[in-house]
């Protein structure tokens, strides 16, 4: 089974995100609260994928996206921003994230993105 990061600063998405992995049978997961801790994470478990929020404090998103794709060239991220972020997710997009999902999302969305990814 695939192992998934969950990364966002606000813990109801990313329980909302989590739901809708375990819905699709996804049910190695874990959390991180801001870009610093998902890097710190990613050098533990080696994540199949990380579904990353842009906006968050301390570390955001584009900058542990380009930490992590700097360490290992090889990781698959998703990147989820708010409307209106277009220009952070042409940038994350050019920093080497796989794929975006616009907020709110559905579980649905989640899941059909991620199922995309690890196929």
């Amino acid at each position: 089974m695939a192992k998934i990061l969950v990364v966002d600063d606000a813990a109801f998405m990313r329980m909302m995100v989590k739901d809708a992995l375990s819905k699709g049978g996804f049910t190695d997961v874990t959390e991180a609260s801001d870009g610093a801790m998902a890097v710190e994470e990613f050098e533990k478990i080696s994540p199949d994928l990380v579904i990353m929020d842009i906006t968050m404090p301390n570390m955001d998103g584009l900058q542990a996206l380009k930490e992590i794709k700097s360490r290992h060239p090889e990781a698959t991220v998703v990147m989820c921003s708010a409307m209106g972020q277009e220009s952070m997710v042409i940038e994350a997009i050019k920093s080497g994230a796989k794929d975006f999902i616009v907020k709110p999302f559905k579980a649905d969305r989640i899941l059909k993105t991620v199922n995309n990814i690890l196929g």
